[in-house]
């Protein structure tokens, strides 16, 4: 009796396995950099940095026909941090990535509750910062709608800290994390329209970052930045044309009072034969104006934004936040030379949407080269990165021409392995 109980469990537990889909995988993505003015203008005979750091990722993935179960969890290890046999991480980088819910509702509506990469249109608001090892997630509750070429999102987060004595009590709900626009409430809708070759889709953001009294110390209520925009897209056989527009209002973090910041651009993309893609562009990002008490300048938040305005870095990647804005030239070409290998060449040239101290503009210019070659189960990418300052991004940066190195460079080599592990619906 006992073995046919037995059985009867195992086949019960095969059947709910054989209706659903099971997925594990992972990926494994070491790199390797050599910096010599990635991020900012490095000093004139200082040596340059070196290191290589690896990202690790275990996937694990359940669906059935009502609802979908997703779980990631990464390691980032930079090679050495480590000293020998030592019986703990010293970087605490263990991390579940993501870790998640998508539950059918019915009649095109679902939910998605848990952490979450968020990630729309060209990534420049929200995006998963996949280029960055640690990548980019969201603790959030979102309403999903779609039907047909029309799609609706509502996501809802409030952040808390349970380590944090002040983070979960029974009187308050005080947010003590700070930095990178870490928000403490957020809200917002997205709705994309698609048609046979254009696309638009609208953002409502709102964020509430953690306000306090005058004594800095007592919670007060939250400041709260509205981030409002468009991404327009459209592709008809060899040329494609792609917009953002958005604007920013409110409050930053601190009380900062936000007013008449924009971000503007405008991308053409055109693909002239089978082996050759070529780009061109300009976006405008509005700066502070410099009034006491309130700022002009707009930043991209939680978008991808080492994508966009050069590969160093240089702008409003954990920089640039209050500062004279930007506006950005660029042109690309990408050659396929074969079915398994490409390169990337890119230019870009910078100025200040807002004049410097000096009254000038110009910051300089990028040159971006990547070559990426793809091998039977992995990817090698590698990169090279060349700036030419000007005497703008000499004074943005707070240095000088003689004080800095000749060459501003950075170069990079990036392997990444993706093994499919099972997957049941094969």
């Amino acid at each position: 009796m006992k073995k046919l109980n037995l059985l009867i469990a195992v086949a019960l537990f095969s059947v709910q396995f054989i209706n659903a889909q099971i997925t594990i995988d992972g990926e494994f993505r070491p790199r390797t950099e050599y910096r010599h003015g990635y991020g900012n203008v490095i000093a004139d005979g200082a040596d340059a940095g070196f290191a290589t750091s690896t990202r690790a990722r275990l996937n694990f993935g359940y669906q059935d026909e009502s609802y979908k179960v997703y779980v990631s969890l990464q390691d980032v290890m930079v090679w050495g941090e480590n000293r020998q046999i030592l019986p703990d991480d010293e970087n605490n980088s263990f991390a579940v990535f993501e870790a998640w819910a998508d539950i059918k509702l019915g009649e095109g509506f679902s939910t998605k509750l848990g952490r979450q990469v968020i990630s729309y249109d060209d990534q420049r608001i929200f995006g998963g910062l996949n280029w960055a090892q640690q990548g980019r997630n969201h603790d959030a509750a979102l309403l999903k709608y779609k039907k047909g070429k029309f799609l609706f999102d509502l996501g809802l987060a409030f952040n808390q800290d349970f380590d944090n004595p002040a983070g979960f009590q029974s009187v308050g709900t005080e947010y003590t994390t700070t930095g990178f626009f870490s928000y403490k409430a957020m809200q917002y809708i997205y709705m994309k329209q698609s048609w046979d070759a254009f696309s638009g889709s609208l953002l409502v953001l709102n964020n509430g970052f953690q306000a306090y009294e005058e004594d800095g110390l007592t919670p007060d209520g939250v400041n709260s930045l509205q981030t409002i925009g468009t991404h327009l897209n459209y592709k008809k056989g060899s040329l494609g044309l792609a917009g953002n527009f958005f604007v920013q209002t409110g409050e930053r973090q601190g009380g900062l009072k936000v007013k008449g910041a924009y971000l503007a651009s405008l991308d053409l993309t055109y693909k002239a034969s089978s082996k050759v893609a070529l780009g061109l562009g300009t976006e405008i990002i509005s700066g502070n104006d410099g009034d006491a008490g309130e700022t002009g300048a707009f930043f991209p938040l939680y978008g991808t934004n080492h994508k966009f305005n050069g590969f160093m870095d240089y702008f409003y990647v954990g920089n640039h936040a209050n500062s004279i804005g930007l506006f950005d030239v660029h042109a690309s070409a990408k050659f396929t030379l074969n079915e398994t290998s490409s390169l990337l060449v890119k230019a870009l040239n910078f100025s200040g949407e807002q004049e410097l101290a000096s009254g000038e503009k110009s910051l300089g210019t990028e040159v971006d080269l990547v070559y990426a070659k793809k091998f039977k189960g992995f990817g090698l990418a590698i990169g090279y990165s060349q700036m030419f300052a000007s005497d703008g991004m000499y004074e943005l940066k707070g240095t000088t021409a003689a004080a800095a190195a000749g060459g501003q460079n950075w170069a990079w080599a990036m392997l990444t392995i993706k093994p499919k592990f099972l997957n049941t619906a094969k």
